[in-house]
């Protein structure tokens, strides 16, 4: 045992591994060799990359402990632009000599066990050598772990901590050890990483790594060998590759790679000497970033004066500018922004002072201060504001830029500060706003980079919050709320929640838009704690006290918290008890958006609502628009890792038929963060009063007094508040705003007055017109720094990659416009003076546009930048220089401009991507590369290379020769030139048309040099050169042209333009007399003759075929029988193709081809009964066929597809419409109907005179004028109405022509055509819009035909077809592979019910449909007929469109015995008690404009009467011996004599049909029936809201439509009709009844105790000495309380504010024997 014990022991220690860690003996130098490159670029050879190599000598020596020195010799740095692996690295001696000056002294650091300390370095060493030196050092870094060979951890690094794999190789028996470690650069701790200009750019915290485009790793590889107490590192290697994937695509990616060569060479005995100078800590391994954030990525700039190079740099780029040079003048303008962030105060004061009265200096000037973003710019900008040197238009453009630019310190903030209590902003309401929302976006950015936001950024807004609350101003309200949103600071919520009644009941008073801003202040601040933003968006949502409208804010700030699964089904289970059915309809419509959401960073929330829904009930999802809802388009590739949304939210308010607020926001998603774009948000109030007649003074009405005494009456009741029209605006980039405004009546007053001095509109136009007289002149120039960002990480060698982009545009303008107006504007101005002048107009406008965008990947240092750069450049250009003269009261306009004597860029799109290299050096000498290189790329056996296949390309369609559209007399010819490179590597295309009558043509350009076809990704597609642009140039002609002439007449002169356009010279001539001979003339002129000798000729010759021939199809409007599967159906079907013509000569026609189609008919039905599809789910792509007997099977419900569309003119009795034989020759025949009105030969022109002439000629010096002519006819008539358009050359040669004609045949067809070409008969498109029947449902049809039209057309609809398919898939519409006519669409539209259309779209070789698609608004196809009947003959569907909106705007209620119909349409039984009035509808607004009352009479219990009070009348209808009887205050009025009112309002009242009717539209009542049974009442849109009694709110709130005059609402509708009754004096009136809280009249058990009950409501009964003869049991609540209580009914109405405790059936009277009243006499 012993000798055991001791084996295993020797075997124990000699296994044990000796200590790896790296060591330096003291005393010794030990010399190592260094190598470090690093290349950009796209993974391939042959393509160009850029890269920097630096080699040197290092010696390291022990000084003592851990303190060890570096000293680095002969260092060398080279720069890489070329084509791997071919080309050199070059060397830079300069940049060489820059390096060795700050390595010439040693560095000392911290090393032991392995593990880089503290490094120390001289006081003037650049941040550039620290790092590089860092870059060096980690090479030393290790972490060993004694006991294991293979483990993970998290390592100190130059990249920061990140996740660490080590694997541990010992060979010990050669006294050597390997190790190595990889690093994952994207699992990272604490991270080195600078972000600049991604505030707005939110991370996914809890999305996947694989979402990420940026991806990197580095792995280390050490040989050691041990060497008595520790390891000796004899060679170190590290690579490190970051993969940049800007589309997410695994081959599309640049790549940086990195490599570092650490070998030993000798080892020394002489230490390295110990530095001179005080060495400084600059901490530990882990990179810091500095000077290179101030360096832009465009060419390198060494400041050395910056006041001198402003100048020249400003004045280089103005003159630039002048030139055409835009993109100079784009990169000048980035020096220019760079140059100031490192300018002092003074020098740009000097600077302004040299240039600030230049305008075309200033605003340069001016657009580079705001982009700067630095601290002494931003204070020179409140400096300028101080002293009121900007004009408001520049103050407002550069406060809004510099704000988003200024980069947030204590500095900035400290100026931004200032800005808010500046006197000359406080003047200005629209700076005050900027600066309040910018001030808090600057916050908000600040905060981001601090974990503790200080309080007193803060105050400032807290404190304006404050202020306006005492204040009670709602404006400043809503600008701290809104300031306090964009800084979203958790520190604010408590002033948040001042204003929500939730948490404040002082709030309640606000007003609901400032609840609604405070709800959305919350939004930014959820982001940071939406767990607590959570809670209280929930109880705001579940508060239906609150407004409608606040609550579905809240549910808005709700769902962007990322609720969870118990938080989403608490919000539907709320739903099934909701009161209000706007917020029940928008919560339900949001988590319908939100179901189907595919955006990998709302899955959960996905998941969640669709479980929701479940839950709900689907007569939510049957809400019409009157409704709030939430309209969701979006998609996302999950491929790409992409998408984008767009919401809107549609608020409706219970005041409006519309919506009354709208939020419409577009946010992107891209890899694992979003972005909100863009979001713009309208309120609106109280708008429907502004299209009302105004300044009626109802207050000073009986009626408004009469409604006065009357709401005392009505316990509990209250008017609605007063209104005024107000409409708010805000918008929101990057979800920030930037601004927002409050328009109102008093806010447009002063903006009149301001302009004119005055609040009329009239003079305010005059003086418009008259500053335009004077000339408009002068040059408008919008530089803007569109955006900047940037995102740098550190390299292993210790230079920073960055990838950044930066993009700046240019939209500028000159002008100059004079106008010259006669006869002269008279003192007493009126608008309609400006039809009776003359105009002559001189005008010189060349606008232009242009935007920059510069992407870089790479080295961005002060010293040099290495790597690839792309720009993409969009260029608008344009110019308009004509002289234009326009006689109002002759409607004559011409113009004339010059011809196109030079070519002229009108719209361009570039882009280059460059492997550069520059260094500061050389600063005027950088090199730079295109990636590909000119000759063809070398084979290599690693590069696979496949050539595109240019007959299987999508555009190998542009290598065929287009034919001519329009032969050469005419203009024109088009002209299409292509070129291919070998290889597929580049193309050039040019499409161009001539337009030789004018003298021009325009040609589209197409090039192309892209990297696709190595790898095809979208990266290598954009990498290259692409060019796209629109040119115009010269053609050359026989004769020169001077100008070109636009010349439009319109009316009775028309003709005589046309005439006098082709024969100069000619005299006017007497219109009546030469009529006919102007007729003539304009037929031969125009070519009308040919045109319809060719239409009338062509028609016969069909004619005769169609007798003669013997085709074997069905026409497109055949009506199949009943019996579709047999022949002899068929063939009878056939028969009726042609439908009913006048004349026996028709039916010989129509039984000849009846019986040529018999014999035919029974192949047709074989053929057409097999029926192909291809499911969705079968992604082979075959077709599924079923045969006669599958189909007869499907008879019972046949698909939507399989029917026919009867038109409306061809329908008979007991015709089927299912069709049974879709067949490809069926499909293909052409529509009678259709042909026949593309054909029509009437020409409008033989009876009536043109309405409008235009002549566009091209005058040249010694020949006739060329160019084209236009004439249009139009001839209305009560059932139809035909526009006929000519257009042709004025030049007799040509005889190209083109035709528009489009008719309404009668109220069920419309058709119109259009042909072009010779004669107009090249060509031919035709469309019909019909309505008819489609599977017995009222239906309409629109067909489109192209029988021939050019081949570019037709490439383009196949263009256009190849995304139907993908669609129709995304839409959920059903889909069908089936031949169809080859040129021919049509699409079929059926109304199913009054909310349900089925939809089927018919196309070549594909069938689109679906069924019961909801409409937004309800369409009835008539009051008195059921959906599915056939319309009448005179059913017209295009008025029925306009009555049903029109109906479905205004309310209705109605009365017909005892059956009510509120304006909201709930239909309920109510008895009302005879001779007691009843407040049917009154405005219950603050202007008490009408009141209608209605009464059962006593006698009979099916006859009423109504009392009516508007103004100062009082209006009686009621029936008296069967005779319906009339009085109009007291005075009995005849029936049959119409009576109208004098008042400021008008009032009518008539008789109609067996009642009378009362119209008064400017009181709000559309419109008021009564006959004695029955009474109807409309009342207008703007009344929505605002009325209340037995017909409602009008407000589309169906479950509160029970409301009692207090608001409570009612058990029943026998308490609601009784509460509203009117209480009369018993001795005086008729009513007997009147309301009393009542006692419970049962014992109760409260609480295990008898108590004592009061009805919370007051109780129809008796007045005092009356008995009820009937009652009827009503559902009251009541209020218990112990039996001890002292509570009473005694002076108290009602107990409306005491809690419910119980439910009781308690009866009501409704009939009173009175026989004893004690009455005064």
């Amino acid at each position: 045992m012993k000798g055991l014990i001791l084996a295993l022991v020797l075997a124990l220690v000699g296994g044990q591994r000796q200590d790896l860690d790296p060591i330096f003996h003291t005393g010794k130098t030990y010399l190592y060799g260094y190598e470090s490159f690093i290349l950009h670029g796209l993974p391939g050879r042959g393509l160009a990359m850029a890269g920097l190599r630096l080699t040197c000598k290092l010696e390291i020596s022990h000084v003592s402990r851990s303190i060890h020195l570096l000293q680095i010799r002969s260092p060398k740095l080279e720069e890489y632009n070329g084509f791997w692996p071919t080309d050199p690295f070059t060397p830079s001696s300069r940049l060489t000599e820059t390096i060795a000056a700050c390595f010439n002294q040693a560095f000392k650091f911290e090393y032991a066990a392995g593990r880089v300390g503290t490094i120390f370095t001289p006081g003037d060493c650049p941040i550039l050598c620290t790092n590089l030196v860092r870059g060096i050092l980690n090479m030393m870094q290790m972490t060993i772990k004694k006991s294991q060979n293979v483990y993970e951890l998290q390592e100190a690094g130059i990249e920061g901590i990140c996740q660490t794999r080590y694997i541990i190789q010992d060979d010990s028996k050669n006294n050597r050890v390997t190790v190595s470690k990889s690093k994952d650069l994207t699992n990272c701790q604490e991270k080195a990483v600078k972000n600049m200009g991604m505030a707005y750019i939110r991370p996914c915290p809890t999305c996947p790594l694989k979402a990420r485009n940026i991806r990197g790793t580095v792995m280390f590889t050490y040989k050691m060998k041990y060497d008595g107490s520790g390891t000796l590192m004899t060679s170190a290697t590290s690579e490190q590759v970051y993969h940049i994937s800007p589309f997410n695509e695994p081959d599309g990616a640049a790549v940086m790679e990195a490599r570092q060569e650490l070998s030993l060479v000798d080892i020394k005995r002489a230490p390295v000497s110990a530095p001179k100078t005080q060495l400084q800590n600059q901490g530990s391994l882990r990179y810091h970033f500095s000077g290179e954030l101030l360096q832009m990525p465009v060419p390198l700039i060494r400041i050395k004066n910056p006041d001198l190079q402003l100048t020249e740099t400003l004045r280089q780029l103005v003159q630039d500018n002048e030139e055409g040079a835009t993109k100079e003048a784009s990169v000048k303008f980035l020096q220019m922004v760079q140059l100031f962030r490192v300018a002092t105060l003074d020098h740009i004061e000097s600077l302004w002072v040299q240039f600030a009265s230049d305008l075309p200096y200033r605003h340069w000037f001016l657009s580079a201060i705001c982009a700067a973003g630095a601290t002494d710019t931003f204070r020179f900008l409140k400096q300028k504001i101080h002293d009121e040197q900007l004009n408001i238009w520049e103050a407002s453009a550069a406060l809004s830029l510099a704000f988003h630019f200024v980069t947030p310190n204590k500095q900035t903030l400290e100026v931004a500060s200032t800005f808010l209590t500046c006197p000359q902003i406080q003047k200005a309401p629209m700076h005050r706003i900027i600066v309040y929302l910018g001030y808090g976006s600057m916050v908000n950015k600040y905060c981001a980079q601090t974990s503790l936001c200080p309080n007193e950024l803060l105050r400032p807004l807290h404190d304006l919050a404050t202020e306006a609350t005492s204040k009670d101003d709602a404006k400043d309200m809503a600008l701290a709320l809104k300031a306090i949103g964009n800084a979203g600071e958790l520190a604010s919520t408590k002033h948040i929640l001042k204003f929500l009644p939730t948490f404040s009941p002082a709030a309640a008073s606000l007003p609901n838009r400032i609840h609604a801003d405070a709800v959305l202040a919350l939004r930014k601040i959820a982001r940071k704690d939406p767990k607590k933003v959570r809670d209280i968006a929930l109880q705001v949502f579940m508060d239906i006290t609150l407004a409608p409208k606040v609550r579905m804010v809240a549910c808005v700030v709700l769902f962007e918290t990322k609720p969870g699964l118990p938080a989403v089904t608490a919000m539907a289970s709320s739903l099934l008890t909701e009161p209000s059915l706007q917020v029940a309809s928008f919560t339900y419509s949001h988590m319908k958006a939100l179901a189907v959401g595919r955006i990998p960073q709302l899955y959960n929330l996905s998941a969640a609502c669709n479980i929701a829904i479940k839950l709900l009930s689907p007569r939510l999802d049957k809400l019409s628009y009157r409704y709030s809802k939430v309209i969701h388009i979006g998609d996302y590739s999950c491929e790409y890792q992409a998408g984008a949304i767009w919401r809107v939210y549609l608020m409706n308010s219970p005041s409006t038929a519309f919506p009354s607020d709208i939020i419409t926001k577009v946010r992107g998603y891209y890899a694992d963060t979003a972005t909100d774009i863009i979001e713009v948000g309208v309120w609106s109030q109280s708008l429907t009063q502004l299209i009302r007649k105004q300044n009626i003074p109802f207050a000073e009405y009986d009626t408004y007094k009469t409604l006065k005494e009357l709401g005392k009456t009505l316990l509990g009741w209250k008017e609605l508040p007063p209104e005024d029209p107000l409409v708010s605006i805000y918008a929101k980039v990057l979800g920030q705003e930037i601004a927002f405004v409050d328009i109102d009546k008093d806010a447009i007053q002063q903006t009149m007055t301001s302009l004119t001095g005055s609040s009329n509109w009239q003079p305010m136009v005059k003086k418009v017109v008259e500053e335009v007289q004077q000339g408009v002149s002068g040059q408008w120039i919008l530089p803007v720094l569109v955006g900047e960002l940037r995102h740098v990480v550190p390299t292993v060698v210790g230079v920073p990659l960055e990838l950044s982009l930066c993009g700046t545009a240019l939209a500028q303008a000159a002008a100059n416009v004079n106008i010259q107006i006669s006869p002269p504007l008279s003192d007493n101005f009126r608008p309609s003076q400006l039809l009776e002048t003359n105009m002559d107009i001189h005008a010189d406008i060349k606008p232009k546009a242009y935007f920059h965008v510069i992407a870089m990947m790479g080295i961005n240092t002060q010293y040099f930048q290495s790597g690839l750069e792309f720009h993409a450049e969009f260029s608008a250009n344009t110019t308009m220089n004509f002289d234009a003269r326009i006689n109002m009261k002759e409607k004559n306009l011409k113009m004339e401009m010059l011809p196109c004597d030079q070519e002229v860029e009108l719209a361009a799109v570039r882009t280059e991507v460059y492997a550069i290299s520059r260094n500061m050096g050389e600063v005027d000498s950088e090199k730079k590369s295109q990636l590909l290189p000119k000759e063809e790329v070398p084979s290599t056996s690693d590069q696979p290379f496949q050539p595109l296949e240019r007959a299987s390309g999508p555009g190998s369609w542009k290598q065929s020769n287009t034919p001519s559209v329009i032969s050469k007399g005419y203009q024109q010819g088009s002209e299409e030139a292509h070129h291919y490179s070998v290889g597929g590597r580049s193309y050039t295309h040019l499409f161009c048309g001539k337009f030789e009558s004018l003298g021009c043509s325009a040609c589209l350009s197409l090039k192309s040099r892209s990297s696709a076809f190595l790898r095809n990704t979208y990266l290598h597609k954009l990498v290259g050169e692409l060019e796209a642009k629109i040119i115009l140039k010269p053609v050359n002609t026989d004769a020169d042209i001077d100008k070109i002439q636009l010349e439009v007449q319109a009316g009775s002169k028309a003709a005589s333009k046309i005439t006098d356009g082709p024969t100069s010279g000619s005299k006017e001539e007497d219109k009546t007399s030469l009529y006919k001979d102007i007729q003539a003339k304009l037929k031969k002129i125009l070519g009308i003759e040919n045109v319809f000798q060719v239409a009338n000729k062509t028609r016969r010759r069909k004619k005769r075929i169609h007798r003669n021939d013997k085709p074997a199809v069905t026409n497109v409007w055949a009506e199949p029988s009943a019996h579709p599967l047999s022949s002899s159906s068929s063939s009878s079907t056939a028969s009726s193709v042609d439908g009913k013509k006048p004349g026996n000569e028709h039916k010989k026609d129509e039984i000849r081809q009846s019986g040529k189609k018999r014999g035919s008919s029974s192949s047709v039905s074989s053929a057409s009964s097999n029926i192909c599809s291809s499911s969705r789910g079968d992604r082979s792509g075959a077709q599924h066929c079923s045969g006669d007997s599958e189909y007869s099977n499907q008879q019972g419900n046949p698909p939507v597809y399989q029917f026919w569309f009867k038109p409306a003119d061809k329908q008979g009795p007991g015709r089927e419409v299912l069709n049974s034989s879709i067949s490809l020759s069926s499909s293909s025949a052409s529509d009678e109907g259709i042909s026949r009105a593309m054909s029509q030969p009437k020409f409008l022109g033989d009876s009536k005179p043109p309405m409008l002439a235009a002549v566009l000629r091209a005058i040249h010096r010694n020949e006739q004028p060329t160019g084209l002519q236009l004439v249009l006819y139009t001839d209305t008539q009560p059932m139809r109405s035909r526009m006929q358009m000519f257009v042709s050359s004025i030049t007799g040669s040509s005889r190209w022509k083109l035709c528009a004609d489009a008719s309404v045949i009668n109220s069920h067809e419309v058709s119109g055509s259009l042909k072009w070409g010779k004669d107009c008969q090249d060509y031919r498109i035709a469309l019909q819009i019909a309505t008819g029947q489609f599977a017995a449902y009222p239906a309409m049809q629109m067909k489109l035909e192209w029988p021939k039209v050019p081949s570019l057309v037709r490439t383009t609809a196949k263009w256009f077809y190849s995304f139907l398919p993908g669609a129709a898939y995304v839409l959920g519409y059903s889909q069908r592979q089936q031949h169809g006519p080859s040129r021919q669409a049509t699409l079929v539209m059926a109304l199913t019910s009054p909310r349900t259309c089925d939809v089927v779209l018919k196309v070549p070789e594909l069938t689109i449909y679906d069924r019961a698609i909801r409409l937004p608004l309800p369409f009835p196809s008539s009051p008195s007929r059921s959906i599915s009947t056939l319309p009448p003959p005179d059913w017209n569907v295009f008025s029925q469109a306009r009555i049903s909106i029109i109906e479905n705007i205004e309310a209705r209620c109605s009365v017909f015995q005892n059956t009510f119909t509120t304006f909201n349409g709930v239909t309920f039984n109510y008895s009302m008690p005879a001779n007691c009035y009843h407040v049917l509808v009154q405005d219950c607004s603050s202007e008490l404009k009408f009141l209608v009352m209605t009464k059962r009479l006593e006698e009979s219990a099916d006859l009423t009467a109504i009392n009516v009070r508007l103004a100062n009348h009082e209006v009686d209808m009621y029936v008296s011996n069967g005779l319906i009887q009339l009085k109009i205050n007291g005075v009995q009025a005849p029936t049959d004599v119409p009576y109208t009112s004098n008042s400021d309002a008008s009032m009518l009242i008539s008789s109609e049909k067996e009642g009378l009717s009362l119209k008064a539209p400017d009181y709000g009542i559309d419109k008021l029936y009564y006959d004695g049974h029955s009474l109807e009442i409309r009342v207008s849109f703007w009344m929505a809201g605002k009325t209340c009694g037995i017909c409602g709110k009008y407000d589309a709130e169906k479950e509160r439509e029970y409301q009692m005059p207090s608001g409570y609402l009612a058990k029943d509708a026998v308490s609601f009709g009784q509460s509203w009754i009117i209480s009369e004096d018993p001795c005086a009136g008729a009513c007997k009844l009147q309301r009393k809280s009542v006692n419970i009249e049962k014992p109760v058990a409260f609480e295990k105790a008898a108590a004592k009950c009061f009805s919370l409501e007051p109780v129809l009964r008796c007045v005092e000495g009356c008995s009820a003869t009937t009652a009827v049991p009503v559902s009251v609540g009541f209020h218990c309380v112990p039996p001890d209580s002292a509570l009473s009914l005694e002076g108290q109405a009602r107990l409306g504010q005491k809690s419910e405790d119980i439910v009781s059936t308690v009866p009501a009277h409704t009939a009173c024997s009175c026989q004893w009243q004690s009455c005064p006499p």
